[in-house]
């Protein structure tokens, strides 16, 4: 009998826990040789490779929005879809030669490191804590909704029991094995959504004679040409420069993925890892809208949103389809790993807003020693986790794909301008930073919320407030108009003259962590 989504499958659950065992073997491996302090678990002691951190970089990028989303929405919506996976990558260059090797130089576990290492600390910290939550929050519902759907459909198991299940896997790797655990994960991860990615396009490709053309063809054949032209999903040139913007600049404010910079021993590794995440990356991108395109020319669109609406389940439906159940058992397995390792990611980034940021900073003062601060970190991780999992069931059955827009949208807005004007501004302030992150973050959420997207799509009104689906247009700029306008009306002498000190340990790795080792 032939299996169908939504009854339990038995190869899906034996790959999933076979997935599972692996991952926690690597992580109780791992935790018994790490370091007990706060630096281990924010960085993993500072002594991940380039490449190590390269392809934990890409496994902590390639999301389940990557994955189920992108091959979904190409499947769906055409060409507009791999909008999302040329934006996905077209920052990565910009993060290679303005942020990585900054951010290595300056910062310890996060990004507010950084835009503090002149400022007045309290401000920044609890500013730039606030949108960075927003960010992680954001980023983790889609990843959460995605893996209670796609492990609900595998095992036919309630929803939110599936989202416990999540929850529950995920605090177990971040809890007891830090960053170090959290990067082994993400690079067995990257590894396998490559492999799989690979064979389940190849084997797509077989079926149109190894020609992509021919593919293409097929598509134009059963679908017309709009399938293969713009506007299925962008409306108008605006539209698609504010997508544009998120897309690029959000990933320069990605809190999860910042960090990642800190794991490595010093700016020259930084660098290598960029070099290596954006070839895996790319490589990733180029072959997902085969599988997309095949998908709908294979199956349909009909069979895809009559199992989710929003196409999620293309990518395993067309695993099924091509190698049988028991790869559709090894490609779930895999989204589900994906799903796990992004969440780690988040988990960490989450916990330093929370310990590091808030608690430790600002609460504190700074005054804690390091089982405060490693006891602070696991708290705020396990307060996470359980805001995660609820969460995940308060957003059912929303579009994954927004969610991650959202998020996007608000880092593009917040992080990226302080992080590059602390950078390269000698006069940018305390104020004006502080405005530069809280002008960008909230205009950007409050226009969502008066966007398409929520006012038409989840509230049913008529018409939206704010006429684009992307608030980036506007909300970038603004950013940067609080940030100026701060500066100048309260100048920060102090942040001044620590300027020309901070371009040396900039620019040179003079002082920063782990530089006297190398």
């Amino acid at each position: 009998m032939e299996y169908k989504f939504g009854e339990p499958n038995a190869v899906a659950i034996g790959c999933f826990i076979l997935v599972v065992l692996l991952t926690f073997a690597v992580t109780w491996f791992v935790s018994r040789k790490q370091q007990q302090s706060a630096g281990s678990y924010y960085t993993g002691g500072g002594g991940i490779s380039g490449f190590q951190n390269g392809l934990a970089l890409a496994g902590d990028y390639m999301s389940a929005a990557s994955f189920l989303g992108i091959s979904g929405m190409v499947a769906l919506q055409g060409y507009d879809g791999m909008i999302y996976a040329v934006g996905w990558i077209v920052g990565w260059p910009a993060l290679m030669f303005l942020i990585a090797e900054p951010l290595r130089n300056l910062g310890k576990y996060s990004f507010a490191d950084v835009v503090a290492s002149r400022l007045k600390e309290g401000p920044i910290r609890t500013a730039s804590a606030i949108t960075g939550l927003l960010v992680v929050v954001s980023y983790t519902v889609a990843q959460m909704v995605g893996s209670g759907k796609l492990i609900e459909l595998m095992f036919g198991i309630p929803y939110v029991m599936a989202e416990i299940i999540v929850g529950t896997v995920m605090l177990m790797y971040v809890v007891f094995g830090g960053m170090l655990a959290t990067t082994w994960v993400q690079i067995i991860k990257a590894c396998l959504l490559l492999f799989g990615v690979t064979i389940l396009a190849v084997l797509a490709l077989a079926q149109f004679g190894f020609n992509p053309i021919t593919l293409y063809g097929e598509v134009q054949n059963t679908y017309g040409e709009a399938m293969l032209n713009t506007g299925g999903l962008i409306k108008g040139p605006i539209e698609a420069f504010s997508l544009g913007l998120a897309l690029m600049f959000g990933l320069l404010g990605l809190p999860h993925i910042l960090m990642r910079f800190f794991t490595v021993p010093d700016a020259k590794e930084a660098r290598k890892s960029v070099v290596y995440a954006t070839t895996f990356i790319g490589y990733f991108y180029l072959i997902i809208p085969i599988v997309g395109f095949a998908a709908v020319v294979l199956l349909s669109k009909n069979a895809i949103t009559a199992v989710g609406s929003g196409g999620n389940m293309a990518a395993p439906m067309l695993a099924q389809f091509l190698g049988g159940t028991p790869f559709l058992g090894f490609i779930s397995a895999v989204a589900f790993a994906t799903i796990l390792a992004v969440v780690a990611g988040l988990a960490l980034a989450a916990a330093s807003a929370l310990a590091n940021d808030l608690y430790i900073s600002t609460f504190r003062k700074g005054k804690a020693d390091e089982t405060e601060k490693l006891k602070a970190a696991r708290v705020a991780t396990m307060i996470y986790g359980v805001a995660a999992v609820g969460l995940g069931i308060l957003f059912k059955g929303q579009n994954v794909a927004f969610l991650v827009a959202l998020a996007f949208s608000i880092a593009a807005s917040s992080n990226f301008p302080a992080l590059l004007l602390s950078i390269v501004w000698k006069k940018f302030s305390t104020t004006g930073a502080v405005m530069g992150i809280l002008f960008g973050g909230l205009s950007a959420l409050i226009l969502i919320i008066l966007s398409p997207t929520v006012c038409v799509t989840l509230l049913g009104n008529e018409a939206a407030i704010f006429p684009y689906k992307f608030p980036t247009i506007i909300s970038l700029p603004l950013a940067f108009i609080g940030s100026f306008i701060g500066s100048i009306m309260v100048p920060d002498v102090e942040a001044q003259e620590k300027f020309e000190q901070q371009k040396i340990r900039t620019y040179l790795g003079v002082g920063s962590e782990g530089a006297s080792d190398h």
